[in-house]
């Protein structure tokens, strides 16, 4: 019987972080369906937290959008990278941290999808991540806007998911602690 293999396309807790990109005080109330967002984006946080898997999170030039929305900021640990580039690439050493850190897979979250979201997932797919964009906790102000930078991400690569894909995924097996608490987050 010849081995069978698990699709390296799915993520593996050891290999992934999640990068939470620019929710501020002065951008999120015209987002389309902020409330959601963030409700989303705080299940992305908790899970990773479970699960024990590195969290960054940027802020897009706070002294003008604000900082991090405080139902976020109140989760994360670490400070945010302040960054004036649209794409992480600019924010400080963040690629060159995830690549001292063996991740491979990065799960991306944030806004605005058409702008800083998808110059970040361009970037991160160039420089040979593997780019999980998860499509229920990111937004733009207009749906058109989302729907093309959506359509357009996946065209380049990435992998387009959601959150409760995701924190099941990494779970992988059903029965364990940590599958129950992911469990009870979903709910």
């Amino acid at each position: 019987m010849e081995n069978l293999i698990k699709n390296p396309k799915l993520l593996n807790k050891n290999k992934t972080a999640l990068l939470v990109i620019d929710i501020q005080t002065r951008i999120i109330n015209v987002m389309r369906k902020p409330n959601k967002l963030v409700e989303n984006v705080l299940k992305l946080i908790k899970g990773s937290k479970i699960l024990n898997i590195p969290i960054y999170f940027t802020e897009q030039y706070p002294k003008g959008l604000g900082s991090t929305v405080d139902e976020i900021k109140v989760e994360l640990i670490d400070e945010a990278i302040e960054k004036i580039s649209f794409s992480c690439l600019g924010a400080g050493d963040l690629f060159k941290r995830l690549k001292n850190e063996n991740i491979e897979q990065v799960v991306v979250c944030g806004i605005e999808s058409h702008v800083c979201v998808q110059q970040t997932v361009f970037d991160l797919l160039a420089n040979d991540f593997q780019v999980n964009l998860v499509v229920n906790a990111v937004s733009s102000r207009y749906k058109v806007d989302f729907e093309a930078a959506i359509n357009r991400m996946e065209r380049a690569g990435a992998e387009i998911t959601t959150v409760e894909s995701v924190l099941f995924e990494l779970c992988e097996i059903s029965g364990t602690n940590e599958f129950k608490s992911i469990s009870n987050l979903i709910k």
